[in-house]
């Protein structure tokens, strides 16, 4: 078994440094999660009142869709918020459930990405191990997402995995999901405008989110120049404002400085990140300058290069039945 190297803390922050970034925070976590549905809602009363901004209310709610992902993600190492009741209670019930997650199962199988990362028993490896692939792939690909394909095999197997528990076990493992979508679909009615449910909120979940959790997965790991240094074993990317609003909510872009420090909140990854600038570690660290350069570099395999592909496939029908949200991500 594969061992990459390990950075402490001490060796990148001074105490007085690592106090900065360490603790969550309870108004910051409830600002986040606030902030999300504030965004999906009023993308949807815009789209209610003038039906012609749909089109961009769906890539807005499929972003802040992404974002509940990515704070349940935050919510699964504990850092949320200090509470951890309300860590857990918000993890859940505002961030997993309603894109159809789960957050105890997850946080079991996330924790063993970030102690095996880019290792051959990282759970996560088939995401970025077939990369570069070829244009001509990654469009079938982005086609599968946009058409609706990729989310609905990963429903496929999350139902039949749960109705493979029998009654009790599908309602445990499907009941948040369904209880808190009841609750959107209810509240849709209840406002006199019941399409904006299925137009609005299951359909950017079923074709704008796989797409941009696609292209997030790619630029985390995909192509790293070294498996086994924790500096350039993830990739942060200088996303612009532009690319945080669509891609990188949530401060999602800082992902060395994540897997660095896994315990740092997300709201306090730019605060880390500018610390170790100021350090020095800059060139040692895997950073890229935008989101379109990744996805160039990932794609830039000739035809005859291709791979099968296979883990890839393996890895398709596994997404969400086990427990990963990062959901969906690389089909």
């Amino acid at each position: 078994m594969s061992v990459f190297q390990r950075v402490k803390a001490s060796d990148l922050l001074t105490t007085s440094e690592l106090e900065a970034v360490r603790h969550p925070s309870d108004l910051w976590g409830l600002w986040c999660v606030a902030h999300a549905w504030g965004v999906i809602a009023l993308a949807m009363a815009a789209a209610a009142y003038v039906p012609w901004v749909a089109p961009l209310s769906l890539i807005i709610i499929g972003s802040r869709q992404l974002g509940l992902a990515i704070l349940m993600h935050d919510a699964a190492h504990g850092i949320l918020t200090r509470s951890k009741g309300l860590n857990d209670l918000l993890g859940q019930w505002l961030c997993a459930a309603p894109v159809f997650s789960d957050l105890a199962p997850y946080r079991a199988y996330h924790l063993l990405h970030h102690r095996r990362t880019q290792q051959a028993d990282d759970p996560d490896l088939a995401l970025s191990a077939p990369f570069p692939i070829t244009r001509a792939s990654f469009r079938r690909k982005l086609l599968r997402d946009m058409t609706g394909q990729t989310a609905f095999q990963q429903r496929k197997a999350q139902f039949a995995g749960a109705a493979s528990r029998g009654l009790i076990g599908f309602f445990a493992k499907m009941g948040p999901g369904l209880l808190i979508n009841a609750i959107l679909l209810g509240t849709s009615i209840a406002a006199g405008y019941w399409w904006l449910y299925p137009g609005l909120w299951l359909l950017p979940l079923f074709t704008w989110f796989q797409l941009v959790v696609r292209v997030r997965n790619i630029a985390e790991h995909a192509i790293v120049p070294d498996n086994n240094d924790p500096f350039r074993n993830a990739r942060t990317v200088k996303a612009n404002l532009f690319e945080r609003m669509i891609l990188a909510p949530y401060w999602v872009n800082y992902h060395v400085e994540h897997h660095l420090l896994f315990w740092v909140p997300c709201y306090r990854l730019p605060r880390m990140h500018a610390l170790l600038m100021a350090k020095g570690f800059g060139p040692k660290m895997e950073l890229r300058p935008s989101y379109a350069s990744i996805i160039r570099d990932a794609t830039s395999r000739e035809v005859s290069q291709a791979p099968g592909g296979g883990a890839g496939k393996r890895r398709r029908n596994a997404v969400f039945e086990g427990h990963d949200t990062k959901a969906g991500r690389a089909a």
